[in-house]
């Protein structure tokens, strides 16, 4: 009777094995004609697309790493800042995630006995990302000047008959990556990351139409502060519908920036972003102003250590950045390349002691080896943020990748849902039911991630990448949404 039963129950098991197989074979061929149909037909028409779906071990008894969904799989494509993803888990590899950034207070000279500094006040920059952020993961720029104030006092300063000295020379190179697009460098999503920056290195202006098109763009710089910087203003105004091609053309071997571009006459005023390539100086300018508003004596100015020169400076203290789990949420979720290339470079500096952008890339490989071995073969990393057009992907790699990295917690939560940051256009995806990093820039649009069980554990890692579209982003969104729920149906 025994032997029957376990035939009965063999004989159920190997049907429901068939069932499951027969209706993912299904699935797969659904999926695989919803690209295709896309292709040969929708928006996507014309575009190299490419798409790997992978099963992750430990998800309703499977052994994981079967690849259930393989379009072009592994044709190397631009992930745009799909390469975020990289660049974040690693750091949470490398560093953990409560690892915070450090900024150090110091001085040089001595300090009398009724409290008077004769030298100066330096602000030696650790990679903060964070300093004078405006998002919600930074401290506030007066807060934190509020606690270098009580270091200063700690150490007995109570006026300063000196300088305060931006200090970012941790870091050495080009603050941007030598083979990003020239005019990506003059805005504020391609400013360059340094060892001591403010306000991610940004500069706002305020900006309006003139009275009528070839009349001279209103222009007002708004905050930060950089009273060296040398404003010109070559705008004009456009005719109507002719949108907004404004650049503030700025470089760090100079003082000067011009405003060039047009701005229609029928646009409404609005706040417009550059990019600041001097970090260290602003961060220096806007403490002065801080202690001098403040009710402290500062004899002296302002300046960097290269302008400057250096003494032995006394370190007396510290600040430190929130952890390094939310600095990586808020990369992922507002896809922020300041953060990204800052922590791409905070990799190779702990690494190699430098830096560059050579030493930080073979800093960052030697991480992604040990999660994905073969790594070489799948990827082709040239920044932190994806802003390169020279980096490659295949998505299979990125599917393993986000597979490998699954048991990551503070990776895993870093990813934005649908609704949040910049997928706030994904309105008919689940929230509960999905981690997804999406990219994009020119023709090029990408979204890897997760598919979560009910309690919130990725059981599906998966890659889509599209390229050379010639259709709107607000018409190849909708298909690639389209891909994304039937990927999840599974």
């Amino acid at each position: 009777m025994a032997g029957v039963l376990l035939t009965v129950a063999g004989t159920e098991a190997m049907a429901q094995a068939d069932d499951t197989a027969a209706q993912t074979a299904a699935w797969q061929q659904s999926i695989t004609q919803y690209i295709e149909s896309q292709i040969s037909n929708g928006p996507l028409k014309g575009a190299v697309v490419g798409v790997c779906a992978v099963e992750i071990a430990g998800q309703a008894g499977n052994d994981g790493g079967r690849s259930m969904v393989a379009y072009n799989a592994s044709t190397r494509m631009v992930p745009a800042s799909n390469m975020k993803l990289v660049t974040t888990g690693t750091a949470l590899r490398a560093f953990g995630p409560e690892y915070r950034f450090k900024t150090e207070i110091g001085y040089t000279g001595s300090i009398d006995k009724d409290g008077t500094l004769n030298g100066d006040v330096y602000i030696i920059g650790g990679g903060d990302p964070t300093i004078g952020a405006a998002d919600t993961t930074a401290y506030k720029a007066d807060a934190l000047f509020w606690k270098w104030k009580t270091i200063l006092s700690g150490a007995g300063i109570k006026r300063i008959n000196g300088n305060i000295i931006g200090d970012g020379s941790a870091w050495e190179g080009s603050l941007e990556h030598p083979g990003w697009e020239y005019a990506d460098t003059w805005t504020y999503y391609g400013t360059g990351s340094s060892a001591l920056c403010f306000y991610e290195n940004t500069i706002d202006l305020q900006v309006s139409a003139g009275a009528e098109p070839g009349a001279p763009v209103n222009m007002t710089q708004t905050y930060p502060e950089t009273p060296w910087l040398k404003l010109q203003n070559q705008a004009v105004t456009g005719p109507a519908g002719t949108g907004n091609s404004l650049y503030l053309q700025t470089s760090d071997k100079s003082t000067e920036a011009t405003l060039t571009g047009t701005f229609a006459v029928d646009r409404r005023p609005k706040r417009e972003q550059a990019s600041n390539k001097y970090g260290a100086l602003t961060c220096a300018h806007e403490f002065y102003k801080n202690l001098k508003a403040t009710g402290w004596e500062v004899t002296g100015t302002y300046g960097t250590h290269d302008q400057v020169g250096g003494d032995r400076v006394v370190k007396i203290g510290h600040t430190e950045s929130p952890a390094l789990a939310q600095i990586c949420r808020k990369t992922n979720v507002d896809s922020d390349n300041f953060y990204a290339e800052s922590l791409l470079r905070a990799m190779g500096e702990a690494a190699t002691g430098i830096a560059v952008y050579d030493s930080c890339l073979v800093a960052i490989n030697e991480v992604l080896e040990d999660i994905v071995p073969g790594t070489s073969k799948g990827i082709v990393q040239k920044d932190g943020s994806g802003l390169s057009r020279a980096s490659s992907v295949t998505p299979e790699w990125m599917a393993n990748y986000l597979t490998a990295m699954s048991g990551n917690k503070a990776f895993v939560e870093s990813l934005p849902r649908p609704g949040e940051g910049t997928l706030n256009n994904l309105k008919n995806l689940t929230p509960w039911k999905f981690r997804i990093k999406s990219g994009s820039m020119g023709g090029t649009l990408c979204y890897s991630g997760y598919v979560l069980d009910e309690a919130g554990n990725p059981r599906i890692s998966f890659a889509i990448f599209t390229n050379n579209a010639v259709e709107k982003a607000s018409l190849v969104r909708p298909a690639l949404e389209g891909l994304i729920q039937l990927i999840g149906k599974n």
